[in-house]
């Protein structure tokens, strides 16, 4: 039985929708079919059926995109790194879109990370690509559009498929 933090009453998913309560810790990877299109700067920077999902209690489900179906250049190292207790080491990629106004390409600096030495448990991450959608023109899942989840940090994906409450909102630090 999982054991919830005092105060937090998970909401109670309706058809077709999962409670964030349900998934493990340690998180899970999942293949996913469905269809992600990641736009940035008017471009379509990223464009995939063959999406990873990490499923992590109390987060909304991070997507992996494989980075073969990225647009070219769409991806470029940046500075910094950080660990994860799971995963291993994570690089951060800056996001490289269409023309801006100026016509300077549009670049959403470190709104990636990939993990290219995930460890054992996370080896299917290798090749894939995570993003902060709100960081983006416009992120969709099966044609619905994503809200990045809560707290800055984050990496989750906010849709109608899943309930909460999810931790970033205040107050959920120690979860």
């Amino acid at each position: 039985m999982r054991r919830l933090p005092p105060g937090v009453v998970p909401e109670v998913p309706g058809p077709g929708q999962e409670s964030v309560w349900d998934y493990p810790r340690p998180p899970r990877v999942e293949p996913s079919s469905e269809r992600v299109v990641v736009v940035l700067g008017g471009l379509v920077v990223l464009e995939t059926r063959r999406a990873l999902r990490v499923l992590e209690t109390s987060h909304p489900p991070t997507y992996y995109l494989p980075l073969v179906d990225a647009a070219e250049g769409a991806f470029r190292p940046a500075a910094g790194s950080s660990w994860c207790e799971f995963k291993g080491m994570a690089g951060y990629l800056d996001v490289v879109g269409g023309a801006g106004p100026d016509g300077a390409p549009c670049v959403a600096p470190s709104a990636a990370w990939t993990y290219p030495d995930p460890t054992a448990g996370y080896a299917a991450l290798a090749g894939h690509v995570a993003l902060y959608p709100d960081r983006m023109d416009r992120v969709t899942v099966d044609g619905e559009t994503v809200r990045g989840q809560d707290g800055g940090f984050y990496g989750g994906w906010v849709t109608q498929r899943v309930v909460g409450p999810f931790k970033g909102v205040p107050g959920s630090r120690f979860w």
